[in-house]
């Protein structure tokens, strides 16, 4: 029999041997002018209008409880459908992933009953409730691991458009001013652009109600931006009511850019979605009243000449919808 071992012995265990990674070499990857210029390179399909295609990112965001998650879900459900969305138009059907990070599981599917209109479309949802039940474990996309899997569950289900609400909710213990925390998720994204796959994530707006909460680094890489704002006179009796303008707009056509003004109407568990282009006046004033006071900022934003914006002041004025103090700011009527 082998001698007993004594209590101080310790085996030695082999250090693992590192994989050999091949020398970084960008040779073969750079393309003359005259390759690039001869190339076929796939043409990315639009997915809805103009201004979202195959693999493209963007956010929708606004304040809370304005109808980030109505619109969300209607635009999921039209693109699984296939049919128009507002003014928006949607060619054929695609698979879309609806990754919930904060509803209750029985509000998201009232509300995904009240906007389908074919039940058999390919509308997927994973919500952050069923997965605690299935799991224990919650949804946290903040995480390379739980990044990981949600990119092998889109691929297992062929998903070719994913929403992800919202991402203060999907992405905990992130700080949101931070642009180095937001580091640790653009690969991953990055992941899914060139696999294909087009994102479109919600998120808050900041105090100002103009731009997104936290950093702004978060725009940098996406190809749309949408913000939502209250409309200028409030209706409780109409349910949802918002304001849609794009804040960023890469790819689409200046047609299709609105603002639109958005309604959604649920009567006996039915949401009916309307939706009306806003004329220049009316987002002018709206513009005024999200607290953009100059005249070059407003021109900046509706893309239009300052000229154009001092005519629309003179004449929201004279209608009592805005006030001119002496510094020649635009002040909303309180």
């Amino acid at each position: 029999m082998n001698a007993a071992l004594p209590p101080s012995f310790e085996f030695e265990r082999p250090a693992p041997i590192a994989a050999a990674l091949p020398m970084l070499d960008f040779t073969k990857s750079i393309l003359s002018a005259t390759v690039l210029e001869s190339m076929e390179i796939p043409v990315r399909e639009s997915i809805v209008g103009t201004w979202w295609r195959e693999g493209g990112q963007g956010f929708i965001f606004g304040p809370r409880g304005l109808g980030k998650t109505w619109l969300s879900v209607h635009l999921a459900r039209c693109i699984a459908e296939g049919r128009d969305c507002g003014p928006w138009g949607i060619t054929k059907s695609r698979r879309v992933l609806y990754v919930d990070g904060e509803m209750a599981l029985d509000a998201l599917r009232e509300r995904d009953r009240a906007l389908r209109h074919n039940p058999d479309a390919p509308f997927l949802v994973l919500s952050h409730e069923q997965h605690f039940r299935l799991t224990g474990r919650g949804l946290n996309l903040a995480d390379p691991d739980a990044q990981a899997a949600l990119l092998a569950a889109c691929e297992e289900h062929r998903a070719e458009v994913v929403f992800l609400d919202n991402l203060s909710c999907l992405f905990s213990g992130m700080r949101e001013n931070d642009a180095d925390d937001w580091e640790a998720v653009l690969p991953w994204l990055l992941t899914l652009r060139r696999k294909g796959i087009a994102v479109c994530i919600i998120h808050h707006s900041g105090r100002n109600g103009a731009n997104m909460r936290g950093t702004s680094k978060r725009e940098d890489a996406s190809f749309w931006v949408m913000r939502l704002d209250p409309p200028s006179v409030a209706d409780e009796s109409v349910g949802a009511r918002f304001i849609g303008r794009f804040t960023k707009n890469r790819e689409g056509e200046e047609t299709e850019a609105g603002p639109w003004q958005w309604t959604f109407q649920t009567t006996n568990g039915v949401t009916r979605v309307h939706h009306v282009r806003m004329d220049n006046l009316d987002s002018f004033v709206q513009l005024v009243n999200d607290g953009i006071d100059s005249c070059k900022d407003i021109a900046e934003e509706m893309g239009v000449s300052k000229g154009a914006v001092s005519k629309w002041a003179k004449k929201a004025e004279t209608l009592g919808r805005i006030r001119i103090d002496p510094n020649k700011r635009y002040l909303p009527i309180a």
